[in-house]
């Protein structure tokens, strides 16, 4: 391993809630979480909202706007990565395959960056698959994929590019050499979903030779592959992420009590295979971003 590595904390996301007492939903919640996970060493905090209420997934601007404040007000340093995934998820009728059925939620390029204009955070994501996924498909087509990492370049914002599975790839290079995406764009791999790359080494080992040679990565694995696939991308010369949008447990039967419970796993794995982490500003450095 050369030089520092930087963790990203995920602190809820947007799948259906977890049964644990102290998972974030509320927007007070969720920028304590976040500085919680700064303090115990994340350098990038990966951003959903969800509603106050019911803890469903929101997509309203007036909800990042809080969650983002409140974390501005307490730690202006540290790298903020919301979210641009809400949006592209078609479900199928039963009734008439052509047709949409219920749980859709298909927005415009204007209503999935609405947030990222209007508060530029440092990073966003940019998910480029299209494929199965939380029981139906999400769409991530040419032409929206296009226009949104446009946008978000003109917004002054670095796109972090999160693959999926293998097609993902080839799209990350047509879109690149067009200049959809940036040449500094940072890569995600995100392992063990169903039907995407598996949370193996011989998956991650190949997401990393698909990108280009020096480029910024993270690679994490979802649920119980979480931490061994967090180790795998240390050893391949990646970053990590963890978080509760990720798993709620810190190795089998042993739950997390927060984020930074998480996040201070991770520190500990890091140093134990010799790496070093990276503070927010290093991080930002490493990025190409705004110190």
């Amino acid at each position: 391993m050369a030089g520092k590595l930087f963790l990203t904390c995920a602190v809820t996301g947007s799948s259906p809630m977890p049964d644990h007492p102290n998972f974030p939903f509320r927007p007070d919640h969720v920028a304590a979480e976040a500085l919680a996970a700064a303090e115990a060493g994340a350098s990038i905090i990966h951003l959903h909202v969800r509603d106050r209420e019911t803890g469903d997934p929101s997509q309203a601007l007036d909800d990042y706007r809080e969650v983002v404040g409140l974390i501005r007000a307490k730690n202006d340093e540290l790298i903020l990565n919301v979210t641009t995934g809400p949006g592209c998820t078609w479900m199928q009728s039963d009734d008439d395959p052509a047709v949409c059925g219920p749980g859709t939620l298909m927005f415009t390029a204007q209503r999935r960056l609405e947030h990222i204009l209007d508060l530029k955070p440092d990073m966003c994501t940019l998910d480029i698959c299209t494929m199965q996924l939380w029981g139906g498909v999400a769409i991530n087509l040419d032409p929206m994929i296009t226009t949104m990492g446009h946008m978000i370049q003109e917004a002054g914002v670095l796109p972090e590019i999160e693959c999926f599975e293998a097609g993902d790839f080839v799209f990350a290079d047509d879109l690149m050499a067009k200049g959809a995406i940036p040449k500094n764009a940072p890569f995600t791999f995100v392992l063990g979903t169903k039907y995407g790359l598996p949370a193996t080494t011989e998956a991650m080992l190949y997401a990393r030779n698909q990108i280009p040679r020096g480029t910024p990565f993270t690679g994490f694995g979802v649920s119980r592959h979480s931490f061994p696939m967090a180790a795998q991308s240390v050893l391949l010369g990646g970053n990590v992420r963890v978080g509760f949008e990720d798993t709620i447990y810190l190795r089998r039967g042993r739950m997390a009590v927060d984020n930074a419970d998480l996040v201070r796993w991770g520190v500990e794995m890091i140093e134990r295979m010799g790496g070093d982490i990276a503070s927010a500003g290093e991080a930002r450095a490493m990025l190409g971003l705004k110190q």
